[in-house]
């Protein structure tokens, strides 16, 4: 399910703005910075997750680094839910859990600590963008590690055009869904 027809969501889109050839040849990064930046939108953004979630079964907010922190924390304190990181290795000082997972452009590991949640806990997985759906699959295998379960996924943009759902076993919302490159 996405949020394409809620009220806000062509200036949410219109704020994203296409880096060609970042973080290397061919890629298209989408960059939310321009987005942040607008108080009235970033409000916006966060307000549309928070109507979703607020009656949601979810006691953790789990941000995935780095963007998913931002959008992560802000709606957390809007809920009054717990966050929980999840982060690139070597970020995180006490006992960590890893998984190394496959990106649209490579490989990366992502690391929780051992404590981060307790075993039982509903948490919603936040990223600012969801492509492939690796990095959402490698958190929610963290999230299950430590016995949590991840009720649904949440992201600003969904790439759609690569097919993430077909990796997820949770549902996938997203404010904005792009179907061609």
């Amino acid at each position: 399910m996405d949020a394409q027809d809620n009220h806000g969501i062509a200036e949410i889109r219109a704020a994203i703005r296409d880096i060609h050839d970042f973080p290397k040849p061919g890629i298209v990064f989408k960059d939310i910075t321009p987005l942040l930046s607008d108080g009235a939108l970033f409000r916006k953004t966060i307000d549309l997750f928070a109507e979703r979630y607020e009656v949601a079964p979810v006691d953790t907010i789990v941000g995935v680094e780095s963007r998913g922190f931002i959008i992560g924390a802000a709606l957390a304190y809007r809920l009054g839910k717990g966050l929980c990181v999840i982060r690139k290795p070597g970020k995180l000082p006490y006992d960590t859990l890893q998984t190394t997972y496959e990106l649209e452009y490579g490989t990366d590991t992502l690391e929780v600590h051992s404590d981060a949640l307790a075993p039982g806990t509903h948490a919603l997985l936040v990223d600012d963008l969801v492509a492939t759906g690796g990095t959402a699959v490698a958190a929610t295998a963290l999230v299950e590690q430590l016995g949590a379960t991840v009720v649904e996924h949440a992201c600003i943009i969904e790439l759609g055009f690569l097919n993430p759902r077909e990796k997820l076993d949770q549902e996938l919302f997203s404010l904005i869904r792009y179907d061609s490159e």
